[in-house]
């Protein structure tokens, strides 16, 4: 072990009560799926229906949260708000952060469709009609950790505080802080900022109040404030354990598009009596729908399919339009999971392909940047007085370093429009999957499926329509030769924001996603052994699962992690592949061999 390696460990030993987490209800093994990774060697079908089985608590607590009242008190105060000028932020970091991006994303989307149907019927937009422009996303890192996480920035409270404060933040707002956990320090700075301009502040989470208040004290203070108003939405163990883009953030989606459901309603004189209760009935029917048999088999067939693409060293294209933000989020979020290659930028040679890679059917980056995000781009940009503010002398030229890294110029260097397809080229034992909403002009998405069909690649595609919209899938199943299909059939009810379709995506990419990670053997049971620690937050979680897997003391797990860390950072940092840092452990602890020899036998003999 070196000294560098060592003092990093005991560095992050001094602090690590702060990061502790253990004891948090997201950061236990779900019942449900605890022999997850058997059963999906056995039976894809079969895992899937265990992920979706686990999704019965997102139902069950939306079911809770209806019949409460509280989506219409609390969308009263936001209509307030907005009528009286004000602007709602949702912040976050990690699965919050893009989820308050794509949360931003949705309600822009219904206001420029709208003004959009008024100039196509030559009516009037009133000039005081800005709603479009009434929420903003505040993103530990900016919207450039949209597409990778941002080293360092989710674990200090003064960030999350400079970004909000920066876009403004007022007395006449209102603050959704969003932290899965209950105890992120960005998302925490957001809260602060919020309640120290005179902001409504609300406080998002997924943790019983009372085990964040023993043993977290940023949560504690926070919880307490009688400032804040708290939306506790505990749904119990992570699908995979301590994976908060499962059912934390899926039931965060229901909520908070419940919300602004009523809201939008108000503002555009429709009735907005019983959206929760019609929400939830639309939820249970489109939840019941992924546990048909019918419907599981389809799914195990695109796993399989992805499954074979990835395990043979080839590469994924995903083609989507109106559903590009949330296939998006699924998409990046399997590099800090699983340990799969980010997103690679176009120009950049060393790093390793990604495995998946999004694409939307805009010609050019900025207008591709633009329809996801449905405006501009908005990364972080700050000087090197104002980081020296932040951090001191110490940590400055390493912040500046980061910073430099996800400015708006890096973020148009992820080329997610045609124009990027150039550099992915597809042939034999590649695949093209198509990622298509009933709102979307199908044509230019399956005509990507061709072209990778005419370059020997395989093609597939996910359909999200209602019963009636089955043939326009069909048709696309005949019309691609060896196209594995997947049509999702959503409830009949309709809602302004689409909110129940986008839960419904989330719950279908998360499974797909998810389960082929699982067949790749990047979970053990149910948990995540291929975790990239990149924060205080995932270093303890990597730290405990050693501990769990080894038996070693919770100190000696980390000295070991820091050392393997140190073995692979080089590649880490320059987005190249490299073993689990958490595997490697446990055959170090095991075997006894050095790092070099457990990463060879990793590679000849995952461990299951």
């Amino acid at each position: 072990m070196s000294d560098t390696s060592r003092e990093r460990s005991e560095d992050f030993l001094k602090i690590a009560g702060q990061f502790k987490l253990g004891a948090l209800v997201t950061e236990q093994s779900h019942p449900v799926t605890a022999n997850l990774s058997s059963v999906a060697r056995r039976d894809i079908a079969a895992a899937l229906d265990l992920l979706f089985q686990a999704d019965d608590d997102v139902v069950k607590k939306f079911r809770e949260f209806a019949a409460s009242g509280r989506a219409e008190k609390i969308a009263a105060t936001v209509l307030a708000a907005v009528k009286n000028g004000g602007r709602i932020f949702f912040t976050g970091c990690g699965s919050t952060g893009r989820l308050s991006i794509q949360l931003d994303s949705i309600w822009r989307d219904f206001w420029q469709k709208k003004n959009e149907h008024q100039k196509k019927k030559n009516l009037p937009v009133p000039a005081t009609d800005d709603f479009e422009d009434r929420t903003f996303s505040v993103m530990a890192g900016g919207d450039y950790a949209l597409i990778k996480s941002v080293e360092g920035f989710e674990d200090f409270t003064k960030f999350g505080e400079k970004q909000i404060n920066d876009l403004g933040v007022s007395a006449k707002d209102v603050v959704f802080a969003i932290t899965e956990g209950g105890e992120t320090s960005f998302v925490i700075g957001t809260a602060w900022a919020g309640v120290t301009a005179g902001a409504k502040v609300y406080f998002v989470y997924n943790n019983p109040d009372e085990i964040l208040c023993e043993h977290v004290q940023r949560s504690r203070e926070i919880i307490q404030d009688t400032r804040i108003e708290k939306i506790n939405l505990t749904t119990g163990p992570m699908a995979i354990t301590g994976s908060t883009r499962m059912q934390a953030t899926s039931i965060q989606l229901c909520v908070m598009t419940t919300i602004l459901e009523i809201v939008c309603r108000e503002l555009i004189g429709t009735s907005a009596k019983n959206v929760a209760t019609e929400f939830l009935g639309a939820l249970e029917e489109g939840h019941a729908t992924l546990r048909s048999p019918e419907f599981l088999a389809q799914l195990a067939k695109l796993v399989a399919l992805e499954e074979k693409v990835y395990r043979a060293g080839f590469q994924n294209n995903y083609h989507a339009n109106h559903l590009g933000i949330d296939v998006l989020t699924d998409t990046t979020e399997r590099s800090p999971t699983y340990c799969t290659p980010p997103f690679r930028k176009f120009d950049d040679a060393k790093a390793a392909e990604s495995w998946a890679y999004l694409f939307v059917p805009n010609d050019w980056t900025d207008s591709a940047w633009k329809n996801i995000l449905k405006r501009k781009p908005r990364c972080v940009e700050w000087d090197r007085e104002e980081v020296m503010l932040l951090v001191g002398e110490e940590k400055l030229e390493r912040t500046l370093e980061i910073i430099a890294k996800i400015s708006s110029t890096e973020l148009t260097r992820f080329k997610v429009g045609i124009n990027g397809l150039r550099y992915r080229q597809q042939g034999v034992g590649d695949s093209a999957v198509a990622i298509i909403s009933r709102k979307d002009d199908a044509e230019p998405l399956v005509k990507q499926l061709e072209k990778a069909v005419a370059a020997k690649s395989k093609a597939g595609q996910i359909y999200f329509g209602h019963k009636a919209t089955a043939a326009s899938a069909a048709q696309i199943e005949q019309r691609i030769p060896g196209c594995v299909s997947v049509f999702v059939p959503l409830p009949e009810k309709l809602f302004l924001l689409d909110g129940v379709t986008r839960v419904i995506v989330k719950l279908v990419m998360n499974a797909l996603s998810t389960c082929t990670m699982v067949r790749l053997g990047r979970v053990l049971g149910n948990f995540m052994v291929w975790v990239v620690p990149s924060n205080l937050k995932l270093i303890d979680r990597a730290t405990r699962y050693i501990n769990k897997l080894t038996g070693l003391e919770y100190e000696a797990a980390n000295e070991l992690l820091f050392e393997i860390i140190e073995y692979v950072e080089p590649r880490m940092k320059s987005d190249q592949a490299y073993p689990p840092v958490v595997g490697m452990a446990v055959l170090r602890a095991r075997e006894s061999v050095s790092n070099p020899e457990a990463e060879r036998r990793l590679k000849d003999n995952p461990l299951h």
